[in-house]
């Protein structure tokens, strides 16, 4: 059981940093980087490249989490009415947010590699911004968006999944199946 709790929390407290800070630099860093003017994608940048040692150690923490998880609740998986269809859900949301995280900081790479490039924020270029450069702010508009948004589905989920683990959905999936 405590090892069950352990997992929960690394769970719990990894998906809380990836999607927090992924949500907070959307929200705050590329927009106060505009308001600052000036090396706007500089900004940005350096904002971004702060983050994501601390983002990977989050989603580090999360997989380890959801890998004890998996392997505490085994048995539940393949025996409550429910779960292995919420486990698979999880799984192909982690998998996409992962997707999504690591090709938004591919980008974000890319425009750091840059310098300096022109930007109205740390997304939005401007008309002098280069062609393969601006194409990447503009994707990385939209996925600074998707990863909080699938992060955040990540969370309604294991919410629903704390409930199945409730002694009377225990037996009442169990009995189902």
């Amino acid at each position: 059981m405590a090892r069950n709790t352990l997992s929960r929390s690394l769970h719990d407290l990894g998906l809380a940093a990836w999607f927090g800070g992924t949500l907070a630099n959307a929200v705050a860093l590329n927009a106060a980087a505009e308001e600052a003017g000036g090396d706007t994608s500089k900004v940005a940048n350096v904002g971004w490249d702060r983050w994501t040692p601390v983002n990977a150690a989050a989603i580090g923490t999360h997989l380890v989490g959801s890998f004890g998880q998996l392997v505490a609740n085994r048995g539940r998986v393949a025996q409550q009415q429910g779960v292995a269809g919420m486990s698979t859900l999880k799984t192909l949301l982690t998998v996409a947010a992962l997707g999504a995280t690591a090709y938004s900081r591919a980008l974000g790479a890319k425009l750091s590699a840059a310098g300096n490039p022109s930007a109205r924020s740390g997304t939005k270029p401007t008309k002098l911004t280069k062609g393969e450069l601006a194409d990447a702010m503009d994707q990385l508009d939209r996925l600074q968006w998707v990863i909080p948004a699938l992060t955040g589905a990540l969370v309604v989920v294991s919410s629903y999944a704390g409930e199945q683990q409730r002694p009377s959905e225990v037996a009442r999936g169990v009995a189902n199946r």
